[in-house]
Order: C-alpha cells, then sequence, then structure tokens
C-alpha cells in the first residue's frame, strides 16, 4: 500500500507546486510487478487531485501572486490565458501537459470554471495519459520481456 500512496503523492506533487514527473515512479512500480489498474487509479487521483489545488489558488489565492512561493509565472499565466480564451473549458482535457497544463487548471479557477468540470475533464486528460503509459509499458515489457 506505501508503493500506491507514494505514487498518489508524486503524482499530486507534480500537478501542483514541485516541478517533477510521476511517470518515472509509474514505470519504476511497473517494473518491480505491481498490478497496472491500481497504479492507474491511484496515480490519476493524485494528478487530478493536484491539478483541482491549482484551481483553488486560481479561484481564491490570485492576490498572493506576487509572493515567491507562488507556483505560477506571469509568462505560465498568459500562455495558459489565451489557451484558455481560445479554446475554453475543453483545454481542461490538456491540463496533463508538462509546462501548460497547470497552469491551464489555475485559469480554470480565475475563470470561474465549476467545480464538477474541472474534475470531470481534468480527470479525463490525465486518467488517459497514465493509461497511454501503462499501454506503452506493456508493450515494451511485450516487446522486450
Amino acid at each position: 500500500m506505501e508503493s500506491y500512496l507514494g505514487l498518489f503523492v508524486t503524482a499530486f506533487l507534480s500537478a501542483t507546486l514541485l516541478p517533477m514527473g510521476s511517470a518515472v515512479a509509474l514505470f519504476a512500480l511497473c517494473a518491480a510487478g505491481y498490478d497496472p489498474w491500481p497504479l492507474w487509479l491511484w496515480g490519476t487521483l493524485g494528478n487530478t487531485l493536484g491539478g483541482l489545488v491549482n484551481w483553488a489558488l486560481g479561484r481564491w489565492l490570485l492576490h498572493w501572486q506576487d509572493r515567491p512561493w507562488f507556483p505560477f509565472k506571469p509568462d505560465q499565466l498568459g500562455k495558459a490565458s489565451a489557451w484558455y480564451g481560445r479554446w475554453g473549458i475543453w483545454t481542461l482535457l490538456l491540463s496533463w501537459l508538462p509546462l501548460v497544463g497547470d497552469p491551464l487548471t489555475f485559469v480554470a479557477g480565475l475563470m470561474r470554471a465549476p467545480f464538477w468540470l474541472v474534475t470531470l475533464l481534468s480527470g479525463l486528460g490525465k486518467g488517459a495519459r497514465y493509461a497511454v503509459f501503462l499501454w506503452f509499458y506493456d508493450m515494451g515489457a511485450t516487446q522486450w520481456g
């Protein structure tokens, strides 16, 4: 259970303040023989909840954007705002993308996107990402195994 919790925490943190990725942890646990479905579930859940932290930051904490601990720089917010302005709520399906994804969930908070819709769309995108990672791992393990 500790390994699943570790993946959850890594996935959560990688979707919030820390510049880290959870794919390495996911692949390491796959290589150690863990069942892929719980890995998918815990990774998706952690990464989605981390994105919801960004949404909450955008919704309620923008007045602290000048603080050094604030997770997004003005240029990141500008790019994410442009994406969101052009494509709207559907951009949250891309919230798994490196560099742009986390600010997208933040901008969704700024734009007062509904919590349930942010949860659904970002969860779908992040879940699809983990499913693709697991599929690639399985394909590689099958081919090289």
